[in-house]
């Protein structure tokens, strides 16, 4: 095992493991074995295996959450913007993000994560709509529905078809910009 890694190398290595194996298989024998290094590399990076698993839960908000919103941000045209969203919904590592959340149900700090995930994801579909329908409930239910099927597409245990969850995505679009939302009770 001559392999060199770095802490990078580790967290998507952490995340193909949870995506393979879920949040039980995680441990640091897997992550080294994958890498091909022994544990005395992973402790130069890493104090504590706690640590080590503090850190990737940062690292996948940071990488898959943070940096992706930062730059749909950036996207000045509303409905582009949900459009990237989509874009980005249909490209995250969902067995991760479904191992991730399992993981949250045991662990009162990944819990405390997934959260802000959850609200930072649906803040970012709020703005969006707002800005379409100019309408709060309208906005605060197309949200929600969003985060909800997205959510539900990681979950499910039936076979994951892009194509599927990317036209749910556009009907549930082109649902907002129709106004289709104005009538929902509270």
């Amino acid at each position: 095992m001559a392999t060199v890694a770095n802490r990078e190398a580790y967290f998507e290595t952490g995340l193909e493991v949870l995506a393979d194996v879920g949040y039980g298989g995680l441990k640091l024998a897997e992550v080294c074995n994958r890498l091909g290094v022994t544990t005395g590399s992973f402790y130069h990076y890493f104090a504590s295996w706690p640590a080590f698993t503090r850190d990737l839960v940062s690292y996948w908000v940071q990488d898959r959450t943070v940096r992706l919103i930062d730059a749909i941000r950036e996207v000045s045209d509303p409905r582009s913007r949900i459009e990237a969203i989509i874009q980005v919904g249909l490209s995250l590592p969902h067995r991760a993000e479904a191992a991730i959340r399992s993981w949250s149900s045991v662990d009162p700090h990944v819990l405390a994560v997934q959260s802000e995930v959850d609200r930072a994801r649906y803040k970012i579909l709020y703005d969006s709509a707002i800005e379409i329908v100019n309408d709060v409930r309208q906005a605060e239910v197309y949200a929600s529905w969003a985060v909800y099927v997205f959510i539900g597409y990681e979950q499910a245990i039936l076979p994951r078809e892009p194509g599927t969850f990317g036209w749910i995505a556009r009907y549930m679009l082109d649902a907002l910009d129709s106004g289709s939302f104005a009538s929902v009770p509270r």
